[in-house]
Order: C-alpha cells, then sequence, then structure tokens
C-alpha cells in the first residue's frame, strides 16, 4: 500500500500503487483502483469503479466516480477511468458510466479540472482539456483533445465540442462545435476560429488562412451546413480543414452551432 494518512478510510480490495499518497480524512472504495505517483489531497471520497492514472492529484473535497445522476440508472456496472497527470481541483465532480452510454466515462491525460466543475456520465473527455471554475458537462458529452470551456459555462448532453475549440465564459452550449471553433453569448453562438489556440498550438500560417477560407465557406456557401462540408471535403488539401468536414459528416445526437 501507499502513503496512507492514519486517518484515511480504505475499504479492503482497493489497490493502490505504492508511491501514491492519501491524505487526510480520504475515502477510498473497494474497486478503487490507484496509480502511480496518484496524490489525493485531504478529504477526498473516490467510489465505485474508478481507476486514477499516474501522476494525477485530486485536490481536497472532489467526489470522483459516484453513481450517475441519472434517474434511469438501476445499479448497473459503472465504471469512471481518469488518464495521467491530470490535476482535479476542490469540489470537482466525476461519474460513472450508465448501460445506456457503453458503462464508461473516460478522462484522457494532462487536463486541468478547476474547482466545483461537474463531468456528467458517459462523457469522453480528451488530453488536455480545461474546464474552467464551475464548469458542468452533461451526460455522453464528447469533448475532444485541447479543448477549453470557459467558467460558469454548462454542456448539454449528447454535445460534442471538437478538438482545438474554445468556449468563453457564461456559455451555453446546446450543440456541436466543429474543431478549432470560438463559441460566447450566454446562448453559444459560433463566432469564429480559435486562433489564439492554433497559433500557440504552431500552427502554420497557410493552414490558419486555409481555415478561415473554409470558414467563410461554411457561413456564406450554398446548401446546409452539411452540404457546404461536404462539398468543402473535396476541394481542399489541409488537414485541419478536413479535420472540421470529418466532424461535421461525422455521427451526432445534436444540430451544430453555426455561423453568424
Amino acid at each position: 500500500m501507499g502513503n496512507i494518512h492514519a486517518s484515511a478510510v480504505v475499504e479492503e480490495g482497493a489497490q493502490i500503487d505504492p508511491s501514491a499518497t492519501v491524505g487526510p480524512f480520504c475515502v477510498v472504495g473497494s474497486d478503487v483502483v490507484i496509480g502511480p505517483d496518484v496524490v489525493l489531497k485531504s478529504h477526498v471520497v473516490l467510489a465505485g469503479q474508478t481507476e486514477i492514472g499516474e501522476g494525477t492529484v485530486v485536490f481536497s473535497f472532489a467526489v470522483i466516480g459516484e453513481i450517475p445522476q441519472d434517474l434511469k440508472f438501476k445499479g448497473e456496472q459503472s465504471k469512471l477511468v481518469i488518464g495521467k497527470r491530470n490535476r482535479i481541483r476542490e469540489h470537482v465532480t466525476m461519474n460513472g458510466g450508465t448501460e445506456g452510454g457503453g458503462g464508461v466515462t473516460r478522462i484522457g491525460d494532462d487536463g486541468l479540472f478547476m474547482a466545483g466543475c461537474h463531468v456528467a456520465h458517459d462523457c469522453i473527455i480528451g488530453d488536455r482539456v480545461i474546464l474552467v471554475n464551475s464548469v458542468a458537462v452533461a451526460g455522453h458529452c464528447i469533448l475532444e483533445d485541447d479543448v477549453i470551456v470557459g467558467g460558469l459555462s454548462g454542456v448539454h448532453q449528447f454535445v460534442r465540442i471538437g478538438r482545438g475549440a474554445i468556449v468563453g465564459a457564461l456559455t451555453m452550449v446546446t450543440n456541436d462545435v466543429i474543431p478549432y471553433g470560438l463559441v460566447q453569448a450566454p446562448r453559444g453562438e459560433l463566432e469564429g476560429l480559435n486562433l489564439v489556440g492554433l497559433k500557440r498550438s504552431g500552427a502554420a500560417r497557410a493552414d490558419i488562412t486555409a481555415l478561415r477560407a473554409a470558414f467563410q465557406m461554411l457561413a456564406q456557401g450554398e446548401g446546409t451546413f452539411r452540404d457546404r462540408a461536404e462539398r468543402l471535403s473535396t476541394e481542399t488539401d489541409s488537414a485541419y480543414v478536413k479535420e472540421i468536414t470529418d466532424f461535421v459528416m461525422g455521427d451526432t445526437e445534436r444540430s451544430f452551432l453555426t455561423p453568424r
């Protein structure tokens, strides 16, 4: 067993790597698996079939792996898998999956989940995702790599947010967001591209130019939003633009936020 404070409650069956640290007054359930160099600050609750990857730090009063907040949940197998090197701050809640969503909630690597965030059942969260304070992500959502969601925002169930997109603070996202999109306003409007994020990630000028042109075509071209994306997919040689068109033509339970 790892470095476990005397006041912590660790149920029989829990698997804790010897290099992990469990702080004062933590509660670790019997089906929890804690990987190498994980740190639980004080008063953390880990429940259910929860796995936490190497180097993740969980701060005080977070409740991780409890049953879904879903009235359809009837006690079926419910799992939460958290990747490596995440920072899960105070009062964060993350729930396991449901039978209707595959039974697993997944969190990628290197994420930052600021104080008071909620990740609901059956969500798939990519790598390097940042959820700012008090963001609420509803069930069955997919947030791809490098997504940032601003503070006090909400994401409706079944919504997909594409890679590299950014959502401003105080925003309700009710429809899918294209990769590299910039969304803000109280009822989430697609206002442009996340140009700052693209530049910081090292995107070439030619790719940014191609994305700008693609965004204009999606905003003003003939036909439906999907029609424009299909046409664009045959005309572009930019991998970034192709990522957007593939996203638009992929399976989804929602419609899209479209350019104003």
